[in-house]
């Protein structure tokens, strides 16, 4: 795991920011996919809302740089290819999350506010359990069933209308009377624990399956090909909302849903009304006790504001109602014991230990790893020295409590010192490079006098885990950008010795025969251990002539591509500590070429005096940049592999080309949609040289919108807000290119 994606939002840097939210992005979106498409979630619940959290709070924290792509808005996964799709006429929208008391009392704080100019207006809202399964749109037209829809992305799901009629919970035509000419009803589709223990013996008896949870199995039974199948399952239905209408079903959301069972639908019992803050969270309580004896699966309490006529005045904000909140459950814990400590070196040598587990399931997830994050963890203290876990350290063999709640790998919540061995002894962290065996430290804060909670390999370029992640960082998206070279390339060729250094990827052609041989041998090993693994026989071992690697020639060109690289991408990309992107071009907007860079900061690695004798003033770059600047340029091995690097690599001189003329010297401007002519970076790149400025979201301050084929939520804004918007042939005609 990063350092970023633990680090506290308030202390990310900007390029922090940027690689936490693309982290987060991909994440995200391969954990939609994963419950809403493939019905086989790979993360809790909890781990998903944190994420989401996270996101959200970056995004807060450095507007300009909010994703096209951002999670933020978007409701699920595209349908699932093989079912047709169905538009939702209204879109089904996730909720907001609430996660302690405090955020139900900011939530009816702001509705208050919202509504204090109605005098004696009160409010009242509707609390009801969070069911844990598939949502569905039921569409009935004159009271008769007509078709039935999964959420999918929230505008367009896929047409279950035959597995749906299966279910008894759902009926084919509305009972009683009054009902709308056209109402989609919605509601939760799921799996009782009876049933679930049902199949699971069914399915063990005959050699079946083995189902891993109730949500999983009711969502995939609800996607079979052959209804038969799924009226096997004996699913149920909540009905508690509604999309389009022809008419409101009732005034307020909780005689709504009672007219729901008016007419045939089965409704939660345990749905209630309530006028105050107090009384929800009392209601909460109530739900949150009943929670292992209602037989189905929940993780949370709704609220709604009851009277329709309010939630339409509330409105709503991306992709979610303001008047509806999701009060979640808290993280499931468990226990289990810690085996082991292992230490993994980073990028920038620091040693990060991990607790190797007994394995143990929480919310459904098979869990083996824990993340200790550094000695002073370990020992029961924060950074500050105030004891965590009540001061409690964490030694081999204790039995922990650990919970999954926003970290890929779960943390210790609290070591159970009764359960403790005699043996246990205290953990002693190691002083030296597990990898390398080089001197690791903790650093001193000049400024603080305060010892870093991390301690670092001191070994550089000589330790091969930092070597191995350093090549991972000069390859990556953000950095040079070599497409093809991923992280198992990186390592087969690192373990084959065709890569020590960043000069070696552009040796890697001269050596092609042996970058075969790795490939074919990475693939052999991967092929024994699918069979060790599943008992099946593999294929034939290719012969010597078949020893080839399809996409070699691509990767080698795709290198080459990369010999005249942009210098602040360039300088990124070198690794230094504390230089991320925005650093990066204010050191290439200064310096101008690599030469200049590199030999300004070995003068100031010899002179051993002050750095600012020598370094330029440079605004938002301080001490702890020059300080990582002077110390990688004073290390001799540096130097001779930057050096090496630049035989194969000239990177393009840094040249702000301002004229007097120049339409766009002091814009904003951003950049959106598919550019044609140019990739995203090499446009924010020529803006930057022409004096623009190049934000990453449309706001009042924008200049200039460069709308490329695509562009969908900044184009939409820009035009709300007047905001000039050109094509990507105007903006070469606008700059004279």
């Amino acid at each position: 795991m990063s350092g970023s994606s633990t680090k506290p939002v308030d202390e990310l840097n900007e390029g922090e920011a940027r690689a936490e939210l693309q982290r987060l992005a991909e994440a995200i979106a391969a954990a939609d996919v994963a419950y809403h498409q493939n019905d086989a979630p790979e993360i809790t619940d909890a781990e998903y809302d944190q994420m989401r959290l996270r996101n959200a709070e970056i995004e807060t924290a450095f507007p300009e740089l909010v994703r096209e792509d951002s999670p933020t808005g978007r409701v699920g996964a595209a349908p699932a290819e093989g079912f047709a799709k169905v538009r939702h006429q209204v879109p089904m929208l996730s909720l907001a999350k609430a996660y302690t008391d405090q955020d139900v009392v900011d939530f009816i704080e702001r509705g208050r506010r919202f509504f204090g100019r109605d005098e004696g207006l009160e409010l009242a809202f509707t609390a009801e359990p969070k069911i844990d399964g598939l949502s569905a749109s039921l569409r009935y037209e004159n009271g008769v069933f007509v078709q039935g829809a999964t959420r999918g992305d929230g505008a367009v799901g896929e047409d279950i209308t035959a597995n749906l009629r299966t279910i008894k919970d759902i009926p084919e035509k509305l009972a009683g009377s009054g009902w709308p000419e056209v109402i989609e009803v919605r509601g939760e589709v799921y799996m009782t624990y009876a049933e679930f223990q049902a199949l699971k013996e069914r399915s063990a008896a005959i050699g079946g399956q083995d189902y891993v949870n109730p949500r999983n199995t009711a969502a995939g039974s609800l996607r079979q090909k052959d209804p038969a199948v799924t009226a096997s399952r004996n699913l149920c239905f909540f009905a508690y909302a509604w999309g389009y209408t022809t008419e409101d079903p009732a005034p307020t959301q909780y005689e709504a849903v009672q007219r729901f069972a008016d007419w045939g639908f089965k409704v939660n019992p345990l749905m209630t009304r309530a006028q105050s803050v107090e009384e929800l969270i009392a209601q909460y309580r109530e739900i949150e006790a009943q929670r292992a004896s209602l037989g189905y699966d929940i993780d949370g309490v709704v609220y709604k504001v009851d009277q329709l006529e309010l939630q339409r005045r509330w409105g709503f904000v991306t992709g979610e109602p303001r008047w509806a909140v999701a009060h979640k459950f808290p993280a499931e814990q468990a226990t289990t014991i810690l085996r082991q400590i292992d230490i993994q070196v980073g990028r920038t040598g620091t040693l990060a230990p991990v607790g190797r587990l007994d394995p143990v399931t929480v919310g459904g997830v098979t869990v083996v790893n824990v993340t200790l994050h550094n000695e002073d963890y370990i020992a029961g203290r924060d950074s500050f020295g105030q004891p965590i876990r009540d001061g409690a350290d964490i030694r081999i063999g204790d039995t922990v409590v650990i919970q999954r709640a926003g970290d890929v790998i779960p943390q210790v919540v609290k070591v159970l010192l009764e359960k403790r061995p005699p043996d246990a002894e205290p953990y002693h962290f190691p002083e030296t490079c597990p990898v390398c065996g080089s001197p690791a430290v903790r650093e001193l804060n000049e400024k603080t006098g305060k010892e870093d909670a991390r301690r670092r390999c001191t070994g550089e370029s000589i330790c091969p885990a930092q070597a191995i992640e350093n090549l991972k960082h000069f390859v990556a998206r953000n950095a040079m950008d070599i497409e093809g070279m991923g992280t198992e390339n990186v390592e087969t060729f690192f373990s084959a010795g065709l890569l020590k250094t960043q000069a070696d990827l552009f040796r890697l052609r001269e050596r092609a025969t042996e970058v075969r041989q790795a490939l074919f041998e990475r693939r052999e090993a991967q092929a024994a251990e699918r069979e060790r693994l599943t008992g099946k026989v593999r294929k034939k071992v290719l012969s010597a002539e078949e020893r080839t690697y399809e996409g070699l020639d691509k990767l080698f060109d795709a290198i080459d591509s990369r010999r005249e690289p942009e210098l602040d991408r360039f300088i990124f990309a070198l690794g230094i500590r504390h230089v991320g992107e925005t650093t990066a071009a204010l050191l290439a907007r200064t310096f101008s070429t690599i030469e200049a860079f590199r030999d300004k900061a070995v003068e100031a690695a010899e002179s051993g005096g002050d750095m600012h004798a020598v370094f330029p003033s440079i605004n938002g770059i301080g001490d702890t940049v020059w300080s990582s600047v002077r110390d990688f340029f004073g290390n001799e091995r540096n130097v001779a592999a930057l050096n090496d690097l630049l035989s194969h690599v000239k990177p393009k001189p840094y040249v702000v080309t301002i004229s007097a003329d120049s339409q766009v010297a002091g814009k904003t401007v951003v950049f959106t949609g598919s550019l044609e002519k140019m990739t995203r970076s090499e446009a924010k790149a020529m803006a930057e040289r022409l004096g623009a400025k190049v934000a990453g979201s449309v706001s009042s301050q924008t200049d200039i919108l460069v709308a490329g084929p695509g562009a969908g939520s900044k184009l939409k804004k820009a035009e709300e807000l007047g905001v000039e918007v050109i094509t990507e042939d105007q903006w070469f005609e606008r700059v004279g290119r």
